[in-house]
């Protein structure tokens, strides 16, 4: 994977969290970390700064980390790890080593404390810039809280987008 520069930055958005899923990973690689597979999320400009919006439910272990941390990272896989980011997103780093069981390789980030992976084709590094969280008096739609059926809300992320790495696909020169 190469640096790419922010402006140079190419994504499907709506393909990448819809179908390839990615995984929030937050902590301190020095420390301790965990990981989830997200597949609900967000990439644009906000506040004039390239930013991810990503969501965590509190029951989630990973919730922990994101909250006591300055930091996230975002990685999307190849197809051939699809499985492993299924397992990512059905146990918990609580009860398992979900990360070695899934045969996946925490690296050092260039900028923020949070790993990346090394197989990973795009890592995506964030500050955290902003969070809230949802409040179903405000859907608009009565099949929003249909997502919800034990009330556990999600917190929203905003991130800061302060470094990118990824395959070629991910960059227009």
């Amino acid at each position: 994977m190469k640096k790419i520069d922010v402006e140079k930055f190419v994504v499907r958005p709506h393909y990448l969290w819809n179908n390839e899923w990615m995984l929030l990973t937050s902590g301190d690689i020095n420390e301790k970390f965990n990981t989830m597979t997200v597949a609900w999320g967000s990439i644009g400009t906000m506040w004039n700064k390239p930013f991810v919006q990503v969501v965590v439910r509190p029951t989630r272990y990973t919730f922990e980390f994101t909250e006591k941390n300055d930091s996230f990272t975002l990685t999307a896989f190849p197809e051939k790890y699809k499985s492993a980011l299924k397992l990512l997103g059905t146990k918990s780093g609580r009860d398992v080593d979900k990360i070695r069981e899934a045969g996946l390789s925490p690296i050092k980030s260039q900028i923020v404390s949070a790993p990346t992976f090394y197989e990973a084709e795009l890592s995506i590094e964030c500050i955290k810039i902003y969070w809230d969280d949802f409040k179903p008096e405000n859907f608009l739609k009565s099949w929003i809280d249909k997502n919800y059926p034990i009330k556990d809300y999600h917190r929203v992320y905003f991130g800061e987008i302060v470094h990118i790495r990824g395959e070629e696909k991910f960059q227009n020169f």
